[in-house]
């Protein structure tokens, strides 16, 4: 029986943090520039990667946790893999070339042992072609559908490429951010739970709106986000499941704040409880949030 989410975890704790100059050009969620010391927005990063991972430790979530390298100040953001239900793990071609670094072979083969086929799609990224991901391709397990927005890190032939992989019906979309340029991820706007989704439909291109969101609507109930929201980081969250079972969104302080009383009203409904710390430091210097930084080890 397939399933929406898993109570596994993989993350990453940050060696060194910064706003990355490498991908600021594709993601207007980060700062363009450092205007705090290195040492400084290392140690609040820390702490709120740790209370975030004691969080979901608390709430029944398995984590597993490596330690990020210098030279990698996104590598807190760990979606350079994925794994899967059939037993699959993808590596994935990145834009960034000090995040393709964060590849590390040591990483690779302790990720990889447990799965009996690994399909290594990071030699792409040479060509130009790019997939980053959960990041870059949302996923509803349950049906086998999927929905990505093309951006600077994510290439159209390499989604078509993973929904002929997976054996998944991916619908591929337009988006513009509040500066016009496209959201840099897919899983920035949008999240899928088992029985509840959300999306950001402001930012989709108009002609693509309708279609997206009566597609999403087909199996879950949704949640409508507004640009204000996204850019709270209310779309970049996720689906874990606790002790006994149970299924909680994990998703940031600002992202569950920004969210209006019906719409929580909605998560109670559909999720056992939630799991939010404050992730400003990350969020405003990295340009992610709570999904970003969780890797599903299914």
């Amino acid at each position: 029986m397939r399933v929406q989410s898993t109570n596994h975890m993989f993350m990453i704790e940050p060696a060194e943090f910064f706003a990355n100059p490498e991908t600021a050009e594709s993601n207007v969620y980060q700062m363009e520039k450092n205007d705090r010391s290195p040492d400084d927005l290392l140690n609040d990063a820390l702490k709120e990667f740790r209370a975030f991972r004691d969080k979901l430790v608390e709430h029944g979530v398995t984590v597993t946790t490596a330690l990020g390298r210098i030279g990698s100040p996104d590598m807190v953001f760990p979606n350079w893999m994925s794994t899967h239900q059939e037993g699959r793990a993808i590596i994935y071609p990145m834009l960034s070339p000090n995040r393709r670094a964060e590849r590390e072979p040591h990483l690779l083969e302790m990720l990889s042992q447990p799965y009996r086929e690994i399909i290594d799609w990071s030699t792409m990224e040479n060509e130009g072609l790019i997939l980053e991901s959960t990041a870059s391709i949302v996923s509803d397990h349950v049906n086998k559908r999927a929905y990505s927005g093309l951006s600077a890190r994510t290439s159209r032939p390499m989604v078509e490429k993973w929904a002929e992989t997976m054996g998944y019906d991916v619908m591929i979309f337009e988006t513009k951010s509040h500066t016009g340029k496209p959201v840099y991820h897919t899983d920035y706007l949008m999240f899928i739970g088992t029985s509840l989704a959300a999306i950001c439909t402001e930012c989709l291109l108009p002609e693509y709106r309708d279609a997206t969101l009566n597609r999403l609507k087909e199996t879950h109930t949704v949640i409508e986000l507004s640009m204000d929201q996204l850019m709270h980081s209310s779309g970049n969250a996720l689906e874990v499941v606790g002790t006994g079972g149970k299924r909680y969104l994990a998703i940031s302080e600002s992202g569950y704040a920004a969210m209006t009383g019906p719409q929580k009203d909605l998560i109670s409904q559909h999720f056992d409880g939630v799991i939010t710390t404050p992730l400003p430091t990350l969020e405003k210097y990295g340009g992610g949030s709570a999904r970003c930084m969780l890797m599903e080890m299914f």
